[in-house]
């Protein structure tokens, strides 16, 4: 009996102060539903996608050679073909000399230089320059040309690829003799038939097959220029000036960076004006208890 009354006791002071226990699973839940917490959701996944993107950019940075469709793992002479990029920065007041040197490089290994692009920037004190120069040189004397290249100044970057074109080039060489075993047979045939019509038909065939022939021999000739010299690009550019960035801040940008924060601040206060009542309401709760 004494256990039944202690209950009904506890019941009637919830019932009483029912207010009270609404304000405490109100302030149990409310993060839940907040801005903050959704927020920091937000920032967990978007700092896993920015990991994530940056593992797959390190992977495709990743070197090494690219094989065709037809690796033709049976041929022990390869075809490699290369390409290479180089990046340079030269100190200020040097990148004539720089360019000078450059040239006399490609001149003294019999290179080629197939596109040049030189360009100022800035005016005065500021000004700069930079060129873009794509060579070609022989890949018997590949590396040395680039280690010679790589003194003109600071290396900011360079990047080598290599293509296996065995496959593609053997099957290539072994379409060019099927075609040219036809071409026999077509010229064969041409002696040996005594009907016009028949000549003139295989002379039409004969001719084709020539430019099939020539096609072929082209292509091959192509691929052999592209494995005996390698494409090289430069880019040479001039160290700016230590003052070429140095601006006074625009008053439009102060306006700017004003108005962000008094919107950061009233951001602020909407995020905390829910507790702020809450708080208020418990306070008043408690006050009139104690009364």
């Amino acid at each position: 009996m004494v256990i039944i009354m202690t209950i009904k006791k506890q019941l009637l002071k919830l019932k009483e102060n029912w207010l009270l226990v609404l304000v405490v699973l109100v302030l149990l839940f409310l993060p839940a539903f907040s801005p903050i917490a959704s927020t920091e959701s937000l920032f967990r996944n978007s700092a896993y996608d920015d990991s994530f993107a940056v593992k797959g950019m390190v992977a495709e940075s990743a070197p090494g050679i690219y094989y065709g469709g037809d690796f033709a793992p049976d041929v022990e002479e390869r075809k490699i073909t290369k390409s290479s990029s180089l990046s340079l920065e030269t100190e200020r007041g040097e990148f004539d000399l720089a360019e000078t040197r450059l040239k006399d490089i490609v001149k003294s290994t019999d290179s080629f230089i197939l596109n040049e692009n030189r360009q100022k920037y800035g005016q005065g004190r500021e000004a700069y320059f930079s060129g873009y120069y794509s060579l070609k040189v022989e890949t018997d004397k590949y590396d040395s040309i680039i280690s010679q290249l790589k003194e003109l100044g600071e290396v900011t970057s360079f990047n080598e690829n290599q293509q296996d074109v065995t496959g593609s080039y053997t099957n290539t060489q072994v379409e060019l003799e099927v075609e040219r075993a036809r071409l026999l047979r077509y010229q064969q045939m041409y002696l040996e038939a005594t009907d016009v019509n028949d000549k003139i038909n295989l002379n039409d065939r004969i001719f084709n097959q020539e430019r099939t022939i020539k096609y072929l021999e082209d292509s091959l000739k192509r691929v052999d220029q592209r494995i005996e010299y390698t494409t090289v690009s430069v880019n040479l550019m001039e160290k700016q000036s230590a003052y070429s960035n140095i601006v006074f801040v625009k008053f439009s940008e102060l306006v700017r960076k004003l108005v962000s924060s008094i919107n950061s601040i009233f951001s602020l206060l909407f995020v905390l004006v829910p507790y702020a009542i809450i708080a208020l309401i418990v306070w008043l709760i408690v006050r009139r208890v104690r009364k």
